[in-house]
């Protein structure tokens, strides 16, 4: 162990060594700024050329008490000169501000892992909450790892003394401090964070002093003390040539939803109420209104989506955000959207359940309620993201469908791509595909409000206020072809059927499937939705030892493809990776008859990790 104790300004040579890979994780207490500080590495990380994947972990409770176990905030960041998919299993470098942030993250930190720890929160109130009976930096629990102790509060304090800064806002500083620390390890420049401090803080530039001051004390504080005998270089990646940006999937969301918009040519109308974890997708909208956004914050799930309804009636791009809460409560109003054949989007960023659940861990488990959740007969298509920079895309193709189909949309994200980053290529608006929706144009004399296209069953779409387009809308239901209000049974059935073909018939306008990896052999792992970089990562390992093993992650929900049943008979087993209890699973069972479904779950607030999902694949060879 290396403790500040043991410094002295005698010069020794210091190992830098070259690594593919690193894993680090920031933890401390949801005021430590810990999801600041990731956040700050990872864009440093990116912009020097490493590919990047990112896992924010929030505590439940909003202002749990600090230093007790359950209110430790975490930030965990994969970075590498190599393809990286996942946030990472095992931990290179695990930052602990406190003793319950250690307590609770130590597991992950690999044999001879490395451990930065404030000294100063090791007192004795700190460890009595996080339940150790001694000091673990007194004894010898951490003789497996590279412990670097650090009074960085105090530290913090002294550096900032003369600034004139009260006690909080120093305190506050102390996360750039450690930032500093964790630059100077992986030789990274601070010129990104500094830059961001200022923008962050133009108007308190004390504030932004600080912060920039505390950086670099950390970093020097590292340097020429030698506390760290060993620091790593990471080289850049190779990638698809092109300019890219770090981005959150909320945010990825909200910019396709933005480029679907222009490229239809449609105002954009988000009708939504907060709710974790999809509110930053209406903050994102709410910085473009300068696009001509429309952004309704309501006062309840019921009134945004109804509010969404309204704009699409009155030719918007309508879209409507939530989590699984909220979707519950939106269930009608998705039923008039279906009904009247409206176009809208619906987001759900799922998360943990039931009820308010895990409010801020993420889950798979509202595909059956995003399938079958409404009353009567009511198909909507699903389709599911499955990483933070790939939001954008199928933001973009909910959109897409939605406007060509009229019909509702339900994109499911999940917490872990949501707040999850990675890099991603920026896309000019020109180079997306055509949008083509139903509005019909002006001067039309005939018009029928569900007279259909004989190719999707599609009617048309009748702005109100346009002179002799009058029609009826409603969740009564309608004529086959008038509109007006029709209860009759036959008519009833009719309807019914029509607009569940309309909804099967998407299968001609979605791509099909592919598999990555083995095309036929031992082993089909079949995911949907964000768990596609750790399945990835895991397949590929398997296929690098010899095993034959495909994957295939499915975004087309509802329709599935066309060639999802043509899949199966390649391969001896398949078996389905969700975070729930077997949602997919339980659809492809009900539809593929003659086929043996395995499965392999998880509802732990958690993604999968590669080495689970590896350790299962070789256990079912």
């Amino acid at each position: 162990m290396i403790s500040n104790e043991d410094n002295n300004n005698q010069h020794f040579a210091r190992e830098n060594h070259k690594i593919d890979t690193a894993v680090i994780r920031f933890v401390g207490d949801s005021g430590d700024g810990m999801q600041l500080t990731g956040t700050q590495f990872s864009d440093t990380a990116a912009l020097f050329g490493n590919d990047v994947a990112t896992f924010p972990n929030y505590p439940s409770e909003i202002r749990a008490p600090q230093g007790s176990l359950y209110g430790v905030s975490g930030f965990q960041v994969q970075f590498g000169s190599v393809e990286v998919t996942t946030p990472g299993d095992e931990l290179d470098l695990l930052v602990a501000m406190n003793p319950a942030a250690l307590k609770t993250n130590l597991f992950a930190l690999k044999p001879g892992g490395t451990i930065i720890v404030d000294t100063d929160a090791f007192n004795k109130k700190n460890l009595e909450k996080a339940k150790y009976e001694n000091n673990p930096l007194e004894d010898d629990s951490l003789n497996n790892y590279r412990v670097i102790k650090a009074d960085i509060s105090a530290l913090t304090k002294e550096s900032l003394k003369d600034l004139g800064l009260d006690t909080k806002s120093i305190a506050r500083s102390k996360n750039m401090f450690t930032l500093g620390m964790v630059y100077f390890m992986y030789n990274r420049s601070l010129e990104h964070s500094e830059s961001f401090l200022n923008k962050k803080f133009k108007n308190k530039p004390l504030i932004a002093e600080a912060n920039i001051k505390a950086i670099r004390t950390g970093f020097y504080y590292a340097e020429t003390l030698e506390l760290m005998s060993s620091t790593y270089i990471v080289e850049p990646a190779k990638m698809e040539a092109g300019t890219y940006r770090v981005v959150m999937g909320n945010d990825a969301t909200a910019w396709g939803f933005m480029a679907a918009a222009e490229k239809a040519g449609l105002e954009l109308f988000l009708g939504s109420y907060p709710i974790t974890p999809a509110t930053d997708i209406l903050h994102e909208l709410v910085k473009h209104r300068h696009f001509g956004i429309k952004t309704f914050q309501a006062e309840d799930e019921i009134a945004g989506i109804a509010s969404a309804i309204g704009a699409s009636f009155a030719g918007s791009l309508a879209i409507t955000t939530t989590s699984g809460p909220g979707l519950a409560l939106k269930g009608e109003a998705i039923g008039l959207a279906m009904i009247a054949e409206l176009p809208l989007v619906i987001v759900d960023v799922q998360r943990g359940g039931p009820s308010t659940g895990l409010p801020t861990k993420t889950e798979q488990s509202d595909l059956l309620q995003a399938m079958y959740g409404r009353n009567g007969e009511s198909p909507v298509i699903i389709i599911a993201a499955s990483t933070p920079a790939n939001c954008f895309e199928y933001a973009f193709e909910a959109s897409r469908l939605a406007l060509e189909h009229m019909t509702p949309v339900i994109l499911l994200t999940d917490g872990f791509i949501a707040n999850g980053s990675a890099p991603w290529k920026i896309k000019s608006v020109k180079d997306l595909p055509e949008i083509k929706h139903r509005i019909v144009p002006n001067g039309t004399t005939e018009y029928l409000a569900y007279v259909r296209d004989e190719e999707r069953l599609v009617r048309d779409w009748a702005i109100p206020g346009t002179p002799g387009l009058e029609h009826r809308i409603g969740g009564l239901e309608k004529d086959k072809v008038s509109g007006c209000v029709n209860q009759g049974p036959e008519n009833h059935e009719y309807m019914c059927n029509i607009r569940a073909e309309k909804v099967k018939r998407v299968q001609e306008f979605i791509p099909k499937i592919e598999v990555e990896f083995a095309q036929e052999g031992d082993l089909l792992v079949i995911g949907w939705g964000g768990t596609f970089g750790n399945i990835h990562a895991s397949v590929k390992e398997m296929n690098d030892l010899g095993y034959k093993v495909g994957h295939a992650q499915f975004n087309y929900i509802n329709p599935l493809p066309k060639n999802t049943g043509e899949l199966f008979s390649k391969y001896k087993k398949v078996v389905v990776c969700e975070l729930n209890l077997g949602q997919l699973v339980k659809m492809f069972r009900s539809e593929f008859k003659g086929v043996e479904f395995l499965q392999y779950n998880k509802v732990q607030g958690l993604p999968f990790t590669k080495s689970e999902l590896t350790n299962h694949f070789k256990g079912l060879i």
